[in-house]
């Protein structure tokens, strides 16, 4: 595939979110903006009562934001501005009142973890390694860190983020409660998740709300905590040091 695309399907009540972008699923901003969009759509569709989050292809699920638009930031606002594209997607799982699956097909990194963490519940297949490479080029995990800590912890984050050049295996990931399930292939994993899918729009949907509900207690101010986040990523972006990290990437 070599076009780009974000789109929303609706099978047997379940709502699947698909995003592609040919370079290793990297996101440009618009891209971004289009899954809140759709996220948002889902969440008030009286047709869907369950949401999966998904990625186009059979390799990478995510590598993160887009680094040729990371490269082009040349002040803090637009680089607070392109930090709060992942902060909105996250904002918008959280806030969406609908249990949301992740489909993970591959290796995640940077604000692909972000992505995985932010949905209610994430299966992968067993070589979707993870990795959290932005203290490499001199930035940090900052506004994905709230959504992966409350997934695996503040410990195994910091490794994760310490350990900025290496990948962590899925089954790491699992042991630490990114993941919750691993299959052995892509059409395993494809019916593990249509199987819980479909299993969850025969309950009460009313009981499902308000378990999301509880499982994202405590989460109210992240609407502001991200966007602050961001922040400090669009100022270290114009860093010295990350501007001769992002040379070699030209």
């Amino acid at each position: 595939m070599s076009t780009s695309y974000a789109h929303l399907k609706v099978e047997n009540k379940v709502g699947y979110i698909e995003f592609y972008n040919p370079s290793h699923n990297a996101l440009p901003a618009a891209m971004l903006a289009t899954l809140v969009e759709l996220i948002e759509a889902a969440s008030v569709d009286p047709s869907i009562a369950v949401i999966v989050l998904k990625s186009g292809g059979d390799r990478t699920f995510c590598a993160g934001a887009s680094f040729e638009e990371l490269i082009a930031i040349s002040n803090p606002v637009e680089g607070a501005e392109f930090f709060e594209g992942f902060a909105n997607v996250i904002n918008a799982l959280r806030n969406c009142p609908k249990i949301t699956i992740g489909r993970v097909q591959g290796k995640a990194v940077g604000g692909g973890v972000g992505l995985a963490a932010a949905t209610d519940y994430c299966m992968a297949i067993t070589h979707s390694e993870i990795k959290l490479s932005e203290l490499t080029i001199g930035i940090g995990p900052f506004v994905i860190e709230p959504a992966v800590t409350r997934k695996i912890g503040l410990s195994a984050m910091s490794q994760l983020s310490l350990e900025a050049s290496a990948f962590f295996s899925a089954q790491w990931a699992q042991e630490k409660g990114l993941y919750m399930k691993l299959c052995p292939s892509l059409d395993a994993l494809d019916h593990e998740v249509k199987s819980l899918a479909e299993q969850l729009c025969t309950y009460n949907l009313e009981a499902l709300q308000k378990l999301k509900e509880t499982f994202w207690e405590g989460t109210k101010h992240w609407g502001e905590l991200l966007q602050d986040r961001a922040a400090i990523s669009g100022r270290l972006v114009l860093s010295d040091f990350t501007k001769t990290q992002l040379k070699k990437y030209k």
